[in-house]
C-alpha cells in the first residue's frame, strides 16, 4: 500500500484547538475558568462564608428554612 492510500484511509489528526472548539460546539462553555484547586481554600466573602458554604446554603430546599 502506498503512503498516499494509507493517508486516504486514516483520518488527520485534530490540533488541540480544533478539539477544544468541536467540544464547545457540542457541549457548550460548561468548565470554569479557574478550578477549586486553583483557588485558595481559606477564600471567604465578606459575610464570613466560603465558596462551599454559600452553595450549599443555596442548595436548602425553599421549605427547610434556611
Amino acid at each position: 500500500m502506498s503512503d498516499e492510500q494509507d493517508a486516504v484511509r486514516r483520518p488527520r489528526r485534530e490540533t488541540e484547538w480544533e478539539r477544544r472548539r468541536r467540544l464547545a460546539e457540542v457541549f457548550g462553555d460548561g468548565l470554569p475558568d479557574v478550578t477549586s484547586d486553583e483557588r485558595d481554600p481559606g477564600e471567604r466573602s465578606e459575610e464570613g462564608e466560603s465558596a462551599s458554604e454559600r452553595w450549599l446554603k443555596s442548595q436548602v430546599p425553599p421549605h427547610h428554612g434556611g
